[in-house]
């Protein structure tokens, strides 16, 4: 299976989420592969310290004999296998996304779930990815506009990048994340989004103070502080979306 993580404005914790979902996949056996699909301003390699390695996508993009493989890592501490993307500059222009496709064609073929990490908004250069994807996970931050606007920003962000995955026919979710001080509209918010747009909000993630130290120290919050909110909250979104997925087929996709 393939999802592709998305938001529509920067800095609503959609990387978070990407690790944090992988991580709780990775922890339920499933042959878990997280990819970079953000291709100017990757940064998944870093909640995984993973961004210094010899190979990346950027490697395997601008060097078509290069084995896709050579790209991927192992988490020692989640399980899960990570391509990262380049943060060098040098690697950065110029790169072309022709093999983009093909390279999460073949990703698919050898793990049970490939999530691609894509650029915020409408992801143009990564959009062969969504040719070979089965899902589509839409991060909403709600904290940073007025009250009163907050059912009006969710519902027009969420529309634009359903639209998106309508047009290549993916299963969209919804993740409502860094709830804080919207907690006492969250039920009005879910409410719009599941009757008004018609996605399913897969989980309410809680603003937390220690994803932040997660994220230094490279291990995804789900694993680095299980008791915390935000891990609590990624658990109960992950297995919301292992139902969402797979419902009572999963134990055939599983490695």
């Amino acid at each position: 299976m393939v999802v592709v993580i998305v938001t529509g404005r920067g800095g609503a914790g959609k990387t978070t989420t990407t690790a944090n979902i992988g991580t709780y996949f990775a922890g339920k056996e499933f042959r878990t592969l997280l990819m970079d699909g953000d291709l100017y301003l990757p940064n998944l390699g870093f909640h995984f310290a993973l961004e210094n390695v010899k190979y990346t996508l950027h490697s395997v993009l601008k060097n078509p004999d290069l084995n896709p493989d050579w790209a991927v890592y192992k988490h020692p501490e989640t399980g899960v296998f990570v391509m990262p993307g380049s943060t060098n500059l040098q690697d950065v222009l110029g790169i072309s996304t022709a093999r983009l496709r093909d390279i999460v064609e073949e990703m698919r073929y050898k793990f049970g779930m490939v999530f691609v990490d894509s650029p915020t908004g409408i992801p143009f250069d990564t959009l062969p990815t969504f040719e070979v994807a089965n899902y589509q996970i839409i991060v909403v931050e709600i904290e940073r506009s007025p009250i009163y606007s907050f059912e009006t920003m969710v519902e027009n962000e969420v529309l634009k990048l359903k639209a998106l995955g309508d047009e290549y026919g993916l299963q969209e979710g919804v993740i409502l994340n860094k709830v804080r001080e919207s907690e006492d509209v969250i039920d009005k918010i879910v409410e719009t989004i599941e009757e008004d747009v018609g996605i399913p909000v897969l989980g309410v993630i809680p603003f937390d103070e220690n994803v932040p130290e997660s994220v230094n120290v490279g291990v995804p919050i789900l694993k680095y502080k299980p008791h915390s909110d935000a891990a609590i909250a990624f658990k109960e979104a992950g297995t919301i979306i292992e139902e969402w997925i797979f419902g009572e087929v999963k134990k055939e996709f599983r490695f």
